[in-house]
């Protein structure tokens, strides 16, 4: 078995000028952009390559740019490297809209089924919310089950979540924006090292979002899902899930559950994977990964000298 895995991005990884360089460099590249752009029907790459910061932030056109980058990765890799992704990984894993991406990757899900996916689930997930009555906020220093029980404890009329488990000691939780405030207080003065508010659009992976799982549940019920090249390490179980049908639920349970991230990587870690290759844009998820485990080995891949370093290294 591999002792690899690919990871993929989500959400907080974007960033202007994005997947320019893969485009510039492969015709692959620019395929996927304009692939993904056309089934949009939208100039999402123009976005992408100028902004504004503003446009590219709206989660609408976050979630599948995104993506868009991470597959145009997958698809240097496969026809500049002449290989199959799932020969050289054991899993595959994504950080919430990420797990698009590596359904993707893993051929349970065409790119443009999963451009109008995302495209969907970000519109969903914007207007669940009034926009300034959410809140998402990052408390770092204090454990899991600490914050999830501080969460629970501010929330009464109104709801606080632990959102994201991402690493040791960072925690966000999301809900309406004064039970939030409350819970940014509490962590405080329970020793948390920081706590700060989040620049997003809407309160993620809480029950705030229930409108926007019924949305995706209902456009997921639509869609053909193909069994995985390699098993899925899903957000909601931490642990490797490989029936399409199980997959395609658990989609939907991700919009208003816990990204169980830290819980992913440890489990990888549990089943020999010691390198995660992060495909796409940023490095946040190696970043991560280091910090739940420091013998795990990362590789960033995202412009063309680091999927070359990458290419060697198989034939090394």
């Amino acid at each position: 078995m591999s002792k690899r895995a690919f990871i993929f991005p989500g959400q907080g990884s974007q960033s202007i000028g994005m997947g320019q360089e893969l485009a510039q460099s492969f015709t692959e590249a620019k395929e996927v952009f304009q692939e993904v752009d056309d089934t949009l029907n939208q100039n999402l790459s123009k976005i992408m390559a100028e902004g504004p910061d503003d446009d590219l932030n709206l989660t609408e056109n976050t979630q599948p740019a995104l993506m868009a980058v991470s597959m145009a990765v997958v698809r240097v890799l496969e026809k500049q490297g002449k290989i199959t992704l799932s020969d050289h990984c054991a899993f595959m894993a994504g950080h919430s809209l990420g797990e698009y991406s590596a359904l993707t990757a893993a051929g349970s899900l065409q790119l443009a089924q999963t451009a109008r996916l995302l495209k969907l689930r970000g519109q969903s997930m914007q207007n669940a919310v009034p926009v300034g009555e959410g809140a998402m906020a990052a408390i770092l220093g204090l454990d899991f089950d600490v914050v999830k029980e501080l969460a629970e404890h501010v929330s009464g009329d109104e709801i606080c979540q632990a959102a994201n488990d991402n690493s040791v000691g960072q925690v966000v939780v999301s809900g309406h924006l004064g039970a939030v405030n409350a819970a940014v207080a509490l962590a405080q003065e329970k020793g948390a090292k920081k706590a700060v508010a989040l620049p997003v659009s809407a309160p993620f992976h809480c029950r705030l979002m229930q409108p926007a799982a019924e949305k995706m549940k209902e456009a997921l019920e639509q869609e053909d899902f193909s069994a995985p090249s390699v098993p899925i390490v899903t957000n909601i179980t931490a642990d490797a899930v490989s029936d399409p049908n199980r997959l395609r639920d658990l989609l939907v349970d991700q919009i208003t559950g816990t990204v169980r991230w830290r819980e992913s990587v440890l489990y990888m870690k549990d089943q020999g994977i010691e390198t995660m290759a992060e495909l796409g844009s940023g490095k946040v998820l190696s970043g991560l990964a280091r910090r739940i485990d420091r013998d795990i080995e990362c590789v960033a891949m995202e412009t063309p000298a680091q999927i070359e370093a990458f290419l060697e290294s198989l034939n090394a």
